[in-house]
């Protein structure tokens, strides 16, 4: 998959409020971009980065532009739009990129199930011979030395994840969480107990009691100078629990 425009470069001059960012554009316009990230971003914000940006064509959208990658690193490209794994992981789901996942042919988004009164990102059905597969995605862009982590600030919802994923695995269907790597310098995925120790020892429990796991990294190849604009999910990233 692709972003459907060409993005925009620009420099970052802050981020505020969580979902706001101040960007300065190559001819020197600073605007103002929706920054479609709740977590800390901790990693993902380096002063004066650089940053690129879809534009709506909506003239009723208050804001126009919204960020979706970052140069987080000398040569490392991760993209902060959380509304995006989602789709990733689904488009290389129904492409049959992901091993553990293929076999399915009914796909649906949102569903609500558990006693938490959660929503999965994706249940996977209509598998000849495995159990329908409930899979909950999450967004990898916090890195140290080749290193992913996650969560990037404490997460109660991502805890209340991981124990209704262990429900439905005892009730007899698959449980899957599915990290989208979206960050081109992460090598392994480990979660972060220095961050979230409670998610940590959740992730952990969870593994034990059959719940899956598994991470892809995204495609965010460079193009001229630039991002091609790929997000489609390349390689798997290995899972470290061991602390």
């Amino acid at each position: 998959m692709k972003f459907p425009e060409p993005l925009i470069e620009a420099r970052l001059i802050r981020r505020y409020k969580r979902f706001l960012a101040d960007v300065r554009l190559s001819d020197g316009t600073e605007v103002t971009a929706h920054c479609p990230n709740t977590g800390s971003m901790l990693g993902c914000q380096p002063d004066n980065a650089r940053v690129w940006l879809s534009r709506s064509q909506n003239p009723k959208r208050k804001l126009a532009y919204t960020w979706e990658l970052v140069e987080a690193a000398p040569g490392a490209l991760a993209c902060i739009n959380t509304a995006r794994p989602n789709a990733q992981a689904r488009a290389a789901i129904e492409a049959g990129r992901i091993s553990e996942l293929v076999g399915y042919s009914e796909y649906q988004a949102e569903v609500r199930y558990g006693e938490e009164k959660s929503r999965i990102d994706l249940l996977l059905s209509g598998h000849e011979r495995e159990p329908d597969a409930w899979v909950e995605v999450k967004n990898v862009t916090l890195e140290d030395s080749g290193q992913g982590f996650f969560p990037d600030a404490v997460t109660t919802r991502g805890q209340k994840h991981l124990r209704e994923l262990m429900t439905r695995v005892t009730e007899g269907d698959r449980a899957v969480l599915f990290f989208v790597v979206n960050h081109t310098g992460i090598e392994t995925v480990r979660p972060a107990d220095h961050i979230d120790p409670q998610y940590g020892r959740l992730l952990r429990r969870a593994c034990d009691a059959g719940v899956e796991v598994v991470a892809y990294r995204a495609n965010l190849t460079r193009v001229g100078g630039g991002p091609s604009g790929r997000l489609a999910l390349g390689e798997s990233v290995p899972v470290i629990l061991e602390v």
